[in-house]
């Protein structure tokens, strides 16, 4: 397509998205239900057309030369594809956030004065590889009263494409507007540009990538935009941790899956941990096959890799990790605070002041106590999926969920009332 077709065509999707979100903004809790509801139905009806679209998808990724990470983000089995129609179920089951009473209170003028959640109108999502977030954000955005254009990676073009086809399905089949989520149906990159300045019709974008999709979108976003750079998740070990506690997180922060956003990059050991219990914590990680980028003396520990100062405040999204001791937990503080991204940081001890220090002196999107950073997820947080983590302090924080992505308004009702 020229750059005339791709305008032409984000303006018709951006006109059709608008027209959709007035509709869902007053759409009956249970008619979004029931598309929810049918959309996972017809998931797992078509997953063997899914998986053979996402073959296709790994072969050009496999061509692209993505990452082992990369390819393991995109591919699709009947287990991950399982955990899509959970997900649509557990967001269909959620309770309807739009017109929500969030607080109300009467007023010596005689008003009574209610804020309640409204949608925030239309959602734009652009994202790499995980064609698990097309049906993450449509759902999402549906459950929320909003219509949402998605925009997807080259890379996984046919199996967003399959999976969109099915929430189309649900939303036909419960009555709502086809057009509250809408995939752009091209790979040009033009399509991205003419997103990020569409503030006629998009009221928030949301980057789901690597570093270079997450900064050029805030870089070069007029609409506002809920996002995260980087997730350079630190786990520091505590001089009073329990070590099979700390054991068990470790590994399970840094290898159950190395490229999300929530894999522990560093590992920050106190010196009283190393002392009582040596260097079992790298050989956990190097039996696993992790490289291990050690700084000072931990990097004469046979095995490791002496780091480099880039090292620290790096997200690898691989079976890589960069270790360093420190004196306790105000050191491990000002590390993180140095080169983290604030995105997810987990403490491991067992002494109440140290929790509460780390709590309450780090301002992460999320703080984790006795517990792997691999649980930045918003299906862990019981919100069924996740569109995103946001790191920024302003509107969302964390995981965005359905709540997240309402704003509110006031209804303020009086009796004759008039102001003296």
């Amino acid at each position: 397509m020229d750059g005339a077709d791709v305008e032409g065509l984000m303006h018709q999707i951006g006109q059709r998205a608008r027209a959709a979100a007035a509709e869902l903004a007053f759409a009956p809790s249970r008619d979004k239900r029931e598309a929810l509801e049918g959309a996972a139905e017809a998931v797992w009806a078509a997953r063997g057309e899914i998986i053979q679209a996402n073959a296709r998808d790994m072969a050009y990724g496999r061509d692209k030369g993505l990452s082992p990470a990369m390819l393991d983000r995109l591919m699709l089995d009947d287990g991950r594809i399982a955990g899509i129609v959970t997900g649509l179920r557990a967001v269909a089951a959620q309770d309807d956030p739009v017109g929500q009473v969030i607080s109300e209170w009467d007023m010596p003028s005689g008003l009574h004065i209610r804020r309640v959640r409204t949608p925030l109108g239309v959602v734009g999502v652009i994202y790499e590889s995980r064609p698990n977030v097309t049906a993450d954000a449509g759902a999402l955005c549906l459950k929320s009263g909003n219509a949402v254009i998605l925009r997807g990676g080259s890379e996984s073009f046919h199996s967003s494409t399959a999976l969109h086809g099915c929430l189309v399905q649900g939303l036909r089949g419960a009555g709502l507007p086809v057009d509250a989520i809408q995939l752009v149906p091209t790979r040009d990159r033009a399509a991205v540009t003419e997103m990020l300045r569409a503030v006629e019709f998009i009221d928030v974008i949301v980057p789901r990538g690597g570093k270079g999709l997450v900064g050029l979108v805030q870089r070069e976003a007029r609409v506002p935009v809920f996002a995260h750079l980087e997730g350079i998740c630190h786990v520091y070990a505590d001089g009073a941790a329990d070590l099979m506690k700390a054991r068990r997180v470790v590994i399970n922060a840094k290898t159950r899956r190395t490229g999300i956003c929530g894999a522990a990059e560093c590992l920050l050991i106190d010196r009283a941990f190393y002392i009582r219990h040596g260097d079992v914590l790298i050989q956990d990680l190097l039996a696993l096959g992790v490289e291990v980028r050690a700084e000072g003396e931990l990097a004469r520990i046979p095995g490791t890799v002496p780091a480099k100062p880039d090292d620290f405040g790096r997200e690898f999204m691989d079976k890589i990790i960069a270790v360093k001791l420190v004196d306790g937990v105000d050191a491990a503080i000002a590390h993180i605070r140095r080169h983290g991204s604030q995105h997810t940081e987990a403490v491991l001890t067992e002494d109440p002041a140290v929790v509460e220090r780390f709590f309450t002196r780090l301002d992460s999107a999320i703080l984790l106590h006795n517990a792997s950073t691999q649980f930045a997820d918003g299906g862990e947080f019981g919100m069924g999926a996740e569109i995103g983590i946001a790191t920024g302090k302003l509107h969302a924080r964390g995981p965005v969920g359905a709540e997240q992505l309402t704003s509110f308004k006031y209804l303020v009702t009086g009796d004759g009332t008039i102001r003296s």
